[in-house]
């Protein structure tokens, strides 16, 4: 009897262990979106002149087409008072080429609980920047924050650039071999002939 109490205890303690994680905080995962409260991809605290920043985004992994959400909490330093303008949220691609006039504008927020929330859907994969700035005590702030979307090619300017080097010097390789190759066999010639 006391055996089969231990071997159940044994069974039921190990239960959980077997148990595969299919939801995150108590949810199916096949559920979670923009609006979920699992935690962001990114999660940044920064001080910007007199204020203190910090911004998430919304879900874990942004996908492409799919809605996504950025949570910007935006508080004065000297006294912990929020911020209770408006933000401006515009986005462009990170890429080495792009410029910053190519922007597209994504909403104007004000504060709902103290809180900038932002909206976006992003039908390409890549990089990008997400910039929000507001005025205030009649200065501008302006903060650039790295969004991914997707899973970018893996191939970016960089490595275009590594590659496109490499293949110059294996081509300036082969030519110098050439051009040694001949100039041997010309002067080879050259002593035969004398």
């Amino acid at each position: 009897m006391r055996r089969t109490i231990r071997a159940m205890l044994l069974l039921l303690s190990l239960l959980p262990a077997l148990a595969s994680a299919h939801h995150v905080l108590g949810r199916p995962s096949y559920s979670l979106n923009e609006d979920s409260n699992t935690p962001p991809s990114m999660q940044v605290e920064t001080q910007i002149g007199k204020y203190f920043v910090t911004y998430m985004v919304f879900p874990a992994f942004p996908q492409p087409g799919k809605p996504g959400r950025i949570n910007l909490y935006v508080k004065r330093l000297r006294d912990d008072h929020p911020f209770l303008g408006k933000v401006r949220f515009t986005i462009r691609d990170d890429s080495w080429l792009a410029s910053d006039d190519a922007r597209e504008e994504l909403g104007v927020q004000e504060p709902v609980d103290n809180v900038f929330r932002q909206g976006f859907v992003i039908s390409e994969p890549g990089d990008y920047l997400v910039i929000a700035e507001f005025e205030a005590e009649g200065e501008p702030y302006r903060i650039d924050f790295p969004l991914r979307i997707g899973n970018p090619s893996s191939m970016g300017p960089l490595g275009i650039t590594l590659g496109v080097i490499i293949v110059l010097l294996i081509a300036v390789n082969l030519l110098q071999r050439r051009r040694l190759a001949r100039l041997k066999t010309s002067e080879y010639h050259a002593r035969e002939e004398a």
